[in-house]
């Protein structure tokens, strides 16, 4: 996985070095992870770089930040001012964005009231999560024996840093395993999502993924993929899947920011579909590039150029 480090990152409303983007060893969210941040792509399309759905990805920022009782001292288009400008700043055509909000330095103890809100905004280049051939072989995955956070412990409509010990129990388990990546079930056995990505699977043409009561994260590109199923006619659903279905499903597929669309040829070893990408994944996946990097118009404001 390609990265690429870039010269300046947001701190604060001011832009300052990578190298000077340091953070005390007691902040509170390195000693209790009151950290909620997001992952943005940006693409290089014909008009210069262009943010996807960048204004709902820091809406959900806000959104988990509210959650948590954190009051972020910015407004929406505050942040969307600056992850534009850092982009520009750092004269790149394509990279992905991380803001990043936590609770910094100050009382010690669970209570976080205390502590400083801190509010960084970095970027890189960055490859293919799954790496580049993912994107047409697909990738093998297994079920984790680890299960998804249960409703009422931690919110998994949040995106936090907490959430995310859970997801690299599922990674690790899958890499130690011979596996690209794990898929989780909820507490009730049914099917949830990746350590890091939302799940499709596609069944006698029905494109179905795990509803929000599946202790899901809500997907900017989960939302994308079933907005571009309506687009293109394909019957999309959100449902409850047992694992099993997993199994005898057509296709199945990844969605994420980091992930975008990325098949999944085998499960536990077993054989999904025929083995490689499904044609409903390929279209899906040729719509969503296609719109992403501006070679088809996007509805909406789904991507922010940094050169207006």
């Amino acid at each position: 996985m390609q990265q690429q480090l870039t010269r300046y990152i947001w701190h604060n409303g001011e832009f300052i070095a990578w190298d000077d983007a340091k953070v005390h060893v007691m902040a509170h969210g390195l000693n209790y992870a009151s950290v909620v941040f997001e992952g943005i792509r940006c693409y290089a399309t014909p008009r210069g770089p262009a943010i996807f759905r960048l204004r709902e990805h820091l809406e959900r920022l806000l959104r988990s930040c509210h959650i948590y009782r954190m009051e972020v001292p910015y407004t929406l288009e505050d942040l969307v001012a600056a992850c534009k400008e850092l982009v520009r700043r750092n004269e790149v055509s394509e990279c992905y964005i991380r803001p990043l909000v936590f609770r910094g330095y100050g009382a010690f103890g669970v209570n976080p009231f205390p502590c400083p809100i801190e509010t960084y905004i970095a970027c890189w280049v960055w490859g293919r999560y799954l790496g580049e051939e993912a994107l047409e072989e697909g990738v093998d995955a297994c079920v984790s024996t680890w299960a998804r956070i249960a409703p009422n412990t931690l919110p998994a409509l949040a995106k936090v840093a907490a959430n995310y010990m859970n997801s690299q129990l599922i990674k690790m388990e899958a890499i130690v395993n011979g596996f690209a990546e794990g898929i989780a079930l909820d507490i009730y056995g049914n099917v949830s999502e990746g350590s890091g990505q939302n799940v499709f699977l596609v069944l006698n043409g029905k494109v179905l993924t795990p509803s929000l009561s599946s202790s899901i994260l809500p997907g900017i590109t989960r939302d994308t993929v079933l907005r571009i199923c309506q687009m293109l006619g394909l019957e999309a659903q959100e449902t409850t899947i047992p694992r099993e279905m997993l199994y005898i499903a057509d296709e199945v597929f990844f969605a994420g920011t980091a992930a975008e669309i990325t098949p999944v040829r085998s499960i536990d070893r077993i054989r999904i579909g025929t083995g490689r990408r499904g044609p409903i994944t390929k279209r899906l996946q040729e719509e969503f590039f296609a719109i992403a990097t501006g070679r088809k118009e996007a509805p909406g404001d789904w991507l922010t150029y940094v050169e207006e």
